[in-house]
């Protein structure tokens, strides 16, 4: 069976053919760094990081751009609340956002650039517009340059929208535009803007329009055709549309597939810090939940899906994964962690068939079973192909357990995530053993696990554990 993903753009689930066979070219749209990110938009770079991971898994050589935008309205409006540089805040959001995709185990990408580095490429792309009738200077000395959408009759192809029922832009005023869906390729500069926000222009001093950004880099980055356009729904229109639109009248095919993914919601609402219900990783953490948990959280929904958003269903997420992780590390030390094994032909199956992560992780449960009965009786050769084959299903996910990101580099939260994870098998296992009014057993975890410096306290909430001294 060979990869199949759903094209946004023909609204179907369709064959994966490279445009160069063994290699594959990924183009992701990234973060506007306004702000730092929340877990909202963390789950774009875990997503396509799976759909990455698939993609070598099968051989393929495969180059990936996500890039930034670090020049835009937004981190205008920004710099002139907060009294700075519209690139310090950029690049303060950028340092925050690279260590957060760490933290959570995300590969980093092929190159990764910044809209303010590809001025050039803009200007050529908005001088073919020009010269080719697509695109218009305004007219009302605002130094303004818009696309005409009226000259691209596919203009609403990927949203499936008709122009006729499209509402204005809304990113420029209209009196400078020929028609109010029409949209900003370069924007003129403003005596309201920051003074340090603006580069020359065939056109006037100025500065990129939001759209314009991102086809100048996939053009420089990926040529004029590439395999694979990634982004969150909520890009389909106008984003993705405008690029599609501005970027195959400046003839470049562009993107053959899109692929895009379901947002993280809270309360049925997006995430976003404008509406004051934006979580980041530090709040996680509040939880206690580590980074390799909230990765299983959102690899767990098929990359389509809307995730909304509760404390409830992140915990039981995490649950599901250290129960995961203890089958890991309790087979490594019997056996050794081995070398990753090969993946189950269902895994393959489900894998293939859109990324289905929920089929997916039904098969690795199906391992774990195995394992863990061989675990139970002793079956050493058991307990070693079911631990290769479920790393490797979980190496897949990013989320190995043995994984140096997770387990190793003696950082102390990595440590204390064993540790957390250990403690909470043998609380099971006490658990078990007092369900079947096994006391002398269920003592017996108890002491030592007091000898190791772990306090236990039964409360009507289940048992507590703290480190140190029992009252």
């Amino acid at each position: 069976m060979t990869l199949r993903l759903y094209d946004t753009a023909t609204r179907s689930v369709r064959d994966f053919v490279p445009r160069e066979a063994g290699k594959v070219g990924v183009y992701l749209c990234g973060l506007t760094l306004q702000a730092p990110p929340h877990i909202g938009h963390l789950r774009s770079g875990v997503n396509y990081d799976v759909l990455r991971r698939w993609l070598l898994a099968a051989g393929f050589e495969v180059t990936f751009i996500r890039n930034v935008t670090d020049i835009d309205d937004k981190i205008l409006v920004k710099a002139i609340e907060q009294g700075r540089p519209f690139w310090s805040i950029a690049y303060a959001n950028e340092l925050v956002l690279a260590e957060s995709y760490r933290a959570l185990n995300v590969l980093p990408p092929t190159y990764e650039p910044r809209a303010t580095g590809h001025i050039p490429e803009m200007h050529e792309l908005i001088t073919r517009l020009t010269d080719t009738g697509h695109a218009y200077p305004a007219t009302d000395g605002s130094g303004d340059v818009y696309f005409d959408v009226a000259s691209w009759p596919a203009y609403g192809s990927l949203s499936g929208q008709s122009p006729d029922d499209m509402q204005s832009a809304g990113d420029a005023p209209e009196r400078g535009k020929r028609d109010p869906r029409d949209f900003a390729l370069w924007k003129g500069a403003k005596p309201d803007e920051p003074a340090d926000a603006y580069w020359p222009s065939p056109w006037g001093r100025g500065r990129p329009g939001w759209h314009i950004e991102c086809s100048a880099m996939c053009w420089r980055y990926l040529g004029a055709e590439f395999d694979i356009h990634g982004g969150g729904l909520d890009l389909t229109f106008p984003h993705h549309e405008n690029e599609i639109a501005q970027s195959q009248a400046a003839d470049l095919p562009f993107a053959r597939y899109w692929v895009h993914h379901g947002l993280l919601s809270i309360g049925g609402a997006k995430m976003g810090k404008s509406l004051g219900n934006a979580l980041d990783l530090a709040y996680v953490a509040g939880l206690g939940v580590r980074p390799v948990d909230l990765r299983y959280y959102y690899a767990a929904a098929h990359y389509r899906s809307v995730i909304d958003y509760s404390e409830d269903s992140l915990r039981d997420a995490a649950v599901t994964y250290r129960r995961i992780e203890g089958f890991v590390l309790r087979a490594a030390e019997r056996v050794g962690a081995g070398r990753l094994g090969e993946l189950p032909a269902a895994f393959v199956a489900a894998m293939d068939d859109d990324l289905n992560t929920s089929a997916a992780l039904a098969v690795l449960q199906g391992t774990l079973r195995d394992g863990n009965s061989a675990l139970t009786i002793g079956d050493d050769v058991t307990v070693r192909t079911t631990l290769a084959a479920a790393r490797a299903m979980l190496d897949i996910l990013g989320v190995d357990p043995l994984d140096p990101a997770w387990a190793g580099g003696g950082r102390a939260e990595d440590l204390r995530g064993v540790v957390d994870s250990l403690i909470a098998l043998a609380l099971e296992q006490r658990t078990q053993a007092r369900g079947r009014k096994d006391w002398a057993a269920a003592d017996a975890v108890r002491d030592q696990l007091k000898q190791a410096g772990v306090v236990v306290e039964d409360t009507p909430q289940g048992p507590r554990w703290t480190i140190g001294e029992q009252d």
